[in-house]
């Protein structure tokens, strides 16, 4: 990868929505230069997607949760079926697995403290393998920046 190449995904990280000619612009290079490096990049696997962010509380999810997880047993098999589980909850948007007193940390968006509550009881006092979690409500997103420093 080299300054270009930078130059483009710094670009396409404020809007990939240009067309080539208008990243070519951005970037000092040629339509069919970027072109190139786009789908090179895409097929590499450094752009993983195109997404379009959305604002939760426009859709209807109010509430964020920060979700502290503590496994009982860290089998390989158990912590699998526990990113399984995570992967496939709606309401889990993040699932890190993580060093320190926690195994994972979840993002959790919901639309209220019930929904929360029905989230809790069907996703993780279900788990056998949940030891404990702690739960933090977030007051205020400060900064919500979902770009890599290229």
């Amino acid at each position: 990868m080299d300054d270009l190449d930078r130059r483009i995904l710094a670009a396409m990280q404020q809007n990939n929505r240009h067309s080539f000619a208008e990243l070519a612009d951005l970037v000092g290079s040629s339509a069919a230069s970027c072109m190139r490096r786009v789908n090179k990049l895409r097929a590499d696997g450094v752009i993983i997607a195109d997404i379009s962010l959305i604002e939760p509380k426009a859709v209807g999810k109010s509430l964020t949760v920060i979700v502290n997880v503590e496994l009982d047993r860290e089998r390989l098999d158990l912590v699998d079926e526990f990113k399984r589980a995570m992967r496939a909850a709606k309401e889990v948007t993040q699932c890190y697995m993580v060093t320190g007193d926690a195994d994972f940390v979840l993002i959790v968006a919901v639309e209220d403290v019930e929904a929360f509550d029905v989230f809790v009881k069907t996703k993780l006092y279900t788990n056998p393998n949940v030891r404990k979690f702690r739960s933090m409500i977030a007051l205020d997103r400060v900064k919500f920046e979902p770009r890599m420093l290229v």
